[in-house]
């Protein structure tokens, strides 16, 4: 009976990490595809899940950081949605790349015109952004996601370097060192080639939850080492359960 118990504390055990591990999984990230280089442009992808079982998401608004304002956002069309790019005035004018602007895109927002992201799914939101400033490691964007039954998620709270990730993290978008080319000056034909890129993601931005990518190596890692644990667990219970039994015998 007491090897039983064991057994069962052990099944409990791996069950509560999964459960406790499971929120880091599914919030609002940003991920270039393939590099996003100082002084440069990039396409890059806003992939949204949805964590409710019982609401679609249906409106994304993305905030852009004030403190490196970018003068170019070019949103690809995604199917069902319909999309705003607000543009403000700056507080204070900014020198980027050798030209002055007072204004810059402040937010970016989509709108589901249909089902929008259905439980067990999530969407990519592409953007050819630039050009991506010189003097900063990341850039922190600040999400909103709204469900269809009026609830509100905020992902805002900044991730801090040498602490845990926060409930709610905004996404960042960490930035690599200039590329030969890009350093100080952003070409014309870099902003078309990611126009080009980024109507491509468009294409395919719409995946089960499921699916695997790129973009999930680090939750099926995750997950990987959770199911290592849990086989751990119920192997330690198992031989605890079989030695009771022969000392019984």
């Amino acid at each position: 009976m007491k090897a039983s118990r064991i057994a069962a504390a052990g099944v409990a055990a791996a069950t509560a990490v999964i459960v406790l591990s499971a929120p880091a999984f599914a919030h609002i990230s940003v991920q270039p595809e393939g590099t996003a280089a100082k002084g440069g442009y990039a396409t890059v992808n806003f992939k949204v899940p949805n964590e409710r079982d019982n609401a679609s998401t249906t409106k994304i608004e993305v905030s852009f950081p004030t403190d490196h304002p970018l003068a170019s956002v070019m949103p690809a069309p995604v199917d069902g949605w319909k999309v705003d790019v607000t543009e403000s005035k700056l507080a204070k004018p900014v020198e980027l790349h050798g030209e002055k602007i007072d204004e810059a895109v402040s937010k970016v927002t989509w709108t589901a015109d249909g089902k929008g992201i259905e439980p067990g799914y999530f969407q990519k939101f592409p953007l050819s952004i630039g050009a991506l400033p010189e003097n900063t490691d990341e850039l922190v964007f600040k999400a909103i996601q709204t469900y269809s039954n009026k609830e509100v998620v905020r992902w805002i709270e900044v991730p801090q370097e040498g602490q845990e990730e926060p409930e709610s993290p905004a996404p960042v978008l960490a930035l690599s060192a200039a590329e030969d080319g890009h350093h100080g000056s952003a070409s014309s034909d870099s902003g078309s080639d990611d126009a080009e890129d980024v109507q491509a993601a468009a294409n395919e931005s719409t995946e089960p939850a499921a699916a695997t990518s790129s973009e999930t190596s680090d939750t099926t890692a995750r997950v990987l080492g959770i199911v290592g644990i849990v086989v751990g667990v119920a192997g330690v219970a198992y031989g605890v359960l079989a030695s009771r039994r022969r000392s019984d015998a």
